[in-house]
């Protein structure tokens, strides 16, 4: 089938132009979104920033509980503390424990 001169132009005018729409804008294709990118850095800082305190507020509530237990007192002097004892003192059976007394604690039983 033949097609006159202009109508064949016409209709490859067409099929360019639908050819055109169909790829990608190259001004866009590179093109970044730094806002997630930041909120997630932010997530992950934020997290390491609550892990960090976790695993301080497990140290200090086991050396607290040590002191009020008594379980690390000098063997030869009984009014001192063995500072030994309290860097490497269970105080409870679990990390767990001491994070959830902690928390559900906030001042001293007295």
């Amino acid at each position: 089938m033949k097609f006159p001169k202009n109508e064949r132009e016409e209709a490859e005018a067409q099929v360019m132009k639908i050819y055109k729409e169909s790829s990608p804008a190259l001004e866009n294709l590179f093109e970044w979104a730094y806002i997630n990118h930041v909120a997630w850095s932010l997530v992950i800082v934020f997290l390491g920033l609550i892990l960090w305190l976790s695993v301080a507020l497990v140290n200090a509530e086991n050396q607290r509980n040590a002191l009020a237990t008594k379980q690390c007192r000098d063997p030869i002097f009984k009014t001192e503390i063995d500072k030994k004892c309290l860097r490497t003192v269970q105080s409870r059976d679990h990390w767990w424990q001491h994070l959830s007394y902690a928390l559900g604690n906030l001042s001293p039983a007295k």
